[in-house]
């Protein structure tokens, strides 16, 4: 089965056909960085994290995804706390670096920071001026939106709808109410670039234009970023990199996340409900929170509870439980490195980055494993299961280590004892289903099993 992907532009799924020499160019809206990430911010970095790692097998990929280190959100925030804005930024760059580590999520090969193409905003916006698409007017520069035909062609709504829910600042240097900023002036404490239209600093959308031509070229084969982007971001991106390059295609795909949603209510401050990652990575290990926000088809909306990590947890002991029994088995050699993923794992991803279903696939191969007794057929499907997980980024820890860190529940010997008891009848019954109950029930209390020629062993992992 070849990739299919969701095309925002054309609400559909098809086919993903690469250029002819098997480059592929990637770019994804990276964090403005004025505050600490939340959920929301992670999900897109770990999500299109998953689509790299999976193009990766089959392409040459070049994955950017940018920094906005000039926005007036960063601005306010630095005059609130007294400090210059560079420092706001480069605190929360250092921080959302670190957090998504933290979350396994690789660095892009392109971190392109907004400050850092100045010139190259001004080249394009210069551009757009001689070819019709954008006009000088009091110290800014505008987009005319009505030069561009296919303007709302992203979202899908008529122009006037768009901009009618768009909440887009009427000025009367304006041509069109809907026009949008590309250069404004700036005050001598705010941050400025001389320009041939005076001095100010960019507008948020042409950062991204600009950033793209310059490292990825005038057509890229996927562009993605969450859903709250598709307007006005994206759509203003598209309209002025197409008008600035002579109508060529911007974008071949275009690729959207769904919301996270906490208790099902939006995050937002005023309700005081934004999950900081920097606070989850308290709680819990970066691959329950990684396992967590792939656990909803990432077009769909997630939901945020409070049972949504300690599930994360106990699916992750799991899988992890089915590798250590195989890595623990009597002469056996380790779990072999440079296995394939699983065909219907694969057969998941492929279909529009189905993770839900993928991960399914993960827990019946760990359900093969628990239930097989040839020991060379669970090293096969324990090599299967590690390489599988690793494309979501997953399954990297040693199963010893990562049990060690488990907490018990305070069974007793007697209640484990029992609960074996239990399961060998039920194997003997063939009644697998029971017997994987009870074991997951075990793996979950922190409860090792190994099952070996001379029976069945346990013990407990570190409090």
């Amino acid at each position: 089965m070849s990739l299919t992907l969701y095309n925002t532009r054309t609400r559909q799924k098809e086919p993903f056909v690469p250029p002819q020499d098997g480059r592929v160019t990637m770019y994804v809206c990276g964090p403005t960085v004025y505050s600490y990430p939340h959920i929301g911010n992670a999900r897109p970095a770990v999500v299109f994290d998953v689509l790299a790692r999976l193009l990766r097998t089959r392409f040459k990929l070049t994955y950017a995804r940018n920094i906005t280190d000039i926005d007036d959100k960063i601005n306010r925030a630095a005059a609130e706390e007294g400090i210059p804005i560079g420092e706001i930024a480069a605190r929360f760059t250092a921080v959302y670096r670190e957090d998504m580590a933290g979350l396994g999520v690789a660095p892009p090969d392109l971190e392109p920071l907004a400050t850092e193409h100045v010139p190259d905003i001004i080249a394009m916006i210069s551009a757009l001026i001689d070819g019709g698409h954008a006009y000088a007017a009091d110290g800014h520069v505008l987009f005319r939106v009505r030069s561009y035909a296919d303007y709302g062609a992203l979202s899908g709504r008529d122009r006037r709808d768009l901009l009618a829910g768009a909440r887009v600042e009427v000025a009367p240097y304006k041509e069109d109410a809907g026009d949008f900023v590309l250069w404004k002036p700036s005050t001598p404490e705010l941050p400025g670039w001389d320009s041939p239209w005076g001095r100010g600093r960019p507008g948020w959308h042409i950062e991204c234009s600009a950033m793209v031509a310059r490292h990825l070229g005038r057509t890229i084969d996927i562009h993605g970023g969450g859903n709250d982007l598709i307007f006005p971001h994206h759509e203003n991106e598209m309209a002025q990199s197409t008008c600035a390059h002579g109508g060529e295609l911007f974008a071949r795909y275009w690729l959207h996340n769904g919301f996270v949603n906490v208790d099902h209510t939006k995050m937002s401050k005023s309700l005081g409900n934004v999950l900081q990652v920097h606070n989850l990575l308290k709680e819990a290990t970066g691959e329950a929170i990684r396992l967590a926000l792939l656990s909803a088809h990432y077009r769909q909306p997630l939901d945020w509870t409070g049972e949504v990590l300690p599930d994360a947890k106990r699916k992750l002991d799991r899988l992890y439980g089915a590798l250590h029994e195989v890595a623990y088995q009597a002469d056996s050699p380790q779990i072999v490195a440079g296995a394939e993923a699983d065909t219907d794992f694969i057969a998941a991803l492929d279909d529009d980055l189905n993770t839900p279903r993928a991960l399914a696939v993960l827990f019946d191969l760990a359900r093969h494993i628990n239930r097989s007794e040839d020991p060379a057929e669970r090293l096969v499907l324990a090599a299967r299961l590690r390489a599988s997980g690793n494309l979501l980024g997953l399954l990297g820890a040693e199963p010893d280590e990562w049990l060690q860190g488990s907490k018990t529940d305070g069974l007793s010997a007697e209640a484990v004892e029992a609960l074996l008891a239990e399961r060998l009848a039920a194997r003997k019954s063939r009644d697998f289903a029971a017997a994987d109950r009870i074991r997951d029930e075990l793996v979950a209390a922190g409860i090792v099993i190994l099952d070996g020629p001379e029976g069945t062993r346990w013990r407990r992992t570190a409090s």
